[in-house]
């Protein structure tokens, strides 16, 4: 299960971040995830309790938004949201299609405990 060395890079990158805050515990981390990026969530999310226990992260919420596969037909030149990688375009049936998301894994915000600090996670 790759979803473990995820978590592992994913509470270094979170440790970096948070370093400027002392050692005030990590409330939330909020994560963009694409349905092709190979990441189970649930998988991910126990990964990430496992790691963070006595961690600064300790009890941290993972609040994961699943991104939707999205294509751009070359044909017809329309944007698409699909359910399957087929890669089809739904409006014209053209296999010229470019994959425009779905493989995102991206840290998007954590909350620091205090309440009154966010701190944005370039991605």
């Amino acid at each position: 299960m790759h979803e473990f060395s995820v978590a592992e890079s994913l509470l270094a990158i979170i440790e970096q971040e948070a370093a400027s805050y002392g050692t005030t515990p990590v409330v939330a981390v909020k994560l963009r995830i694409g349905k092709l990026s190979g990441i189970v969530p649930d998988a991910l999310r126990f990964a990430f309790s496992v790691l963070s226990e006595g961690r600064r992260t300790d009890g941290a919420t993972l609040l994961i938004e699943e991104v939707p596969i999205q294509i751009s037909c070359r044909a017809c030149g329309r944007v698409s949201t699909v359910a399957d990688p087929f890669l089809l375009c739904p409006h014209c049936r053209g296999s010229e299609v470019e994959l425009t998301g779905g493989r995102e894994l991206e840290i998007t915000e954590m909350e620091i405990a205090d309440g009154n600090q966010s701190c944005q996670e370039h991605p």
